[in-house]
């Protein structure tokens, strides 16, 4: 039987991620600051033309040197908050598309060096292009962010900033063939690194009824996961699922007639389960975290990107354990540990797509930014 993955607990009590998210409304207080603040007057248009009339959607402009089709999530939240500058080392653990890593190295300069992550040999094609037109020295390590960070922390290299794209990227739900999406017919694969060995078919067609009901309960949240669970173990019994329709249709098939038609796509909460499961991502990222921290130098910032709840949960509380000062008993009067916090919170609460952005992107309407900069080295063991 095959390793299981590992336990995501601790955890919420199983509820949708949107209502567990600690998230301010899109209309976040930084995209305030940057607009101005409040509603005001359309100034018009340098060109002339007519200004679009208040309320209508208004698409950003495109980023210079941004591949067109592709549109990196809170770009300019997370710029304003990571502030790069020229000759420093940054690294991006999640290259993907490398819409974040190309306006990051734009602001490094000839003297700076992006270090970019990824698993997917995809990716490793994109960055080879990117290389040559970004005017920073660069790296690319295939592998995935937590064995990268390991080599990195080995090396002793040193970073002004580390960031998080998480989740799977717009090349990898949009490449029908690697199997990450409900809509289409395609192998039933996810991996995202395609020479790893447990494909979503794999994981199906050997995991047994209660490891499927605890994947699908615990990493989608699925309030159907038993139901879900039995319907794969009988439909395997039958004929192999082997494609993502197959899968899909198992699943509807399971899901009572009103929870069909509600609440979005009935096979999402699951895919993203074996997804999540086949791809090891929460480990992954409970190792990263710590991994990242220790790279940056004081000042430095550590920022993540995340897509679901059980992502942001674990950012959250890493940053604010981080964050946290006093750890004595709520009950002395006087401090007696005198802890120091390691970290500052660049974000209290989590940033969310402003309205323009969701207008032009509504990828990115789940997304949720967190960045803490680092105060002091952390306490020797």
């Amino acid at each position: 039987m095959p390793a299981l993955p590992a336990d995501p607990r601790p955890a919420a009590p199983r509820r949708d991620p949107e209502d567990l998210i600690d998230a301010v409304p899109p209309a976040t207080a930084l995209a305030k600051r940057r607009r101005g603040g409040g509603a005001s007057p359309r100034p018009p248009r340098a060109d002339g033309a007519a200004a679009p009339p208040a309320g209508a959607p208004v698409r950003p402009p495109a980023r210079e040197g941004v591949a067109a089709g592709h549109v990196p999530v809170l770009a300019d939240e997370l710029l304003e908050l990571l502030a790069p500058e020229p000759g420093q080392t940054v690294v991006d653990c999640t290259f993907g598309d490398g819409g974040h890593a190309r306006l990051v190295a734009e602001r490094l300069g000839a003297g700076g060096t992006l270090v970019a992550i990824d698993r997917d040999p995809n990716a490793q094609a994109r960055f080879e292009a990117l290389a040559a037109e970004v005017p920073c020295a660069v790296r690319f390590i295939r592998s995935g962010y937590a064995e990268a960070l390991e080599t990195l922390a080995a090396e002793g290299t040193r970073a002004a900033a580390v960031y998080f794209d998480l989740g799977m990227s717009s090349m990898q739900v949009d490449t029908r063939d690697r199997g990450f999406s409900y809509s289409y017919d395609a192998p039933l694969d996810m991996r995202m690194d395609p020479t790893d060995e447990r494909s979503a078919r794999e994981a199906v067609a050997e995991w047994d009824e209660r490891t499927l009901a605890r994947v699908l309960r615990d990493y989608g949240e699925e309030r159907h996961a038993g139901a879900i669970a039995r319907a794969i173990v009988r439909r395997r019994a039958e004929k192999p699922i082997e494609t993502t329709l197959d899968l899909v249709d198992t699943i509807s098939g399971a899901i009572p007639a009103p929870a069909r038609f509600g609440g979005g796509h009935p096979a999402k909460r699951s895919f993203q389960a074996l997804r999540i499961a086949v791809n090891d991502e929460l480990g992954q990222l409970d190792r990263a975290l710590p991994l990242a921290w220790s790279l940056l130098g004081v000042g430095g910032s550590l920022a993540a990107i995340s897509f679901h709840s059980l992502e942001d949960r674990r950012v959250k509380r890493f940053l604010a354990d981080r964050a946290r000062g006093c750890v004595c008993p709520p009950d002395l009067p006087v401090c007696a540990c005198g802890h120091e916090p390691e970290a500052e919170l660049l974000t209290r609460r989590s940033v969310t797509p402003s309205p323009e952005e969701l207008a032009a992107n509504p990828r990115a309407a789940s997304a949720r930014l967190r960045v803490a900069r680092k105060l002091r080295e952390e306490d020797a063991e």
